[in-house]
């Protein structure tokens, strides 16, 4: 059920930005630091959200990788506290 309401999802995601390819294809000057060009406006959203995408993945690779090795720094101390616990059960108790 969860693979139909998804798939459903995506169709009707498609639908919406083929729809808005069409109404908005009038070409717009897109001035850029070597040039310009005249492309759609769709054209122009689309490469935007994908830009912002791109960069928000990075963005979120970067913090991943770092948390991942917060992590494995904490289970290193972790089972250490651990062993070192379990060498104080084995002690004798001093009266």
């Amino acid at each position: 059920m969860g693979r139909l309401i998804g798939f459903l999802f995506l169709v009707a995601l498609v639908v919406i930005g083929l729809s808005f390819a069409v109404l908005n294809s009038q070409p717009v000057s897109l001035n850029y630091y070597l040039g310009y060009r005249d492309i759609p406006l769709s054209m122009i959203v689309v490469l935007s959200l994908a830009a912002g995408a791109v960069i928000g993945v990075l963005v979120s690779v970067g913090m991943i990788v770092k948390l991942r090795a917060q992590l494995a720094q904490v289970r290193r101390k972790l089972r250490q506290v651990a062993k070192d616990a379990d060498q104080l059960r084995v002690l004798p108790a001093k009266e």
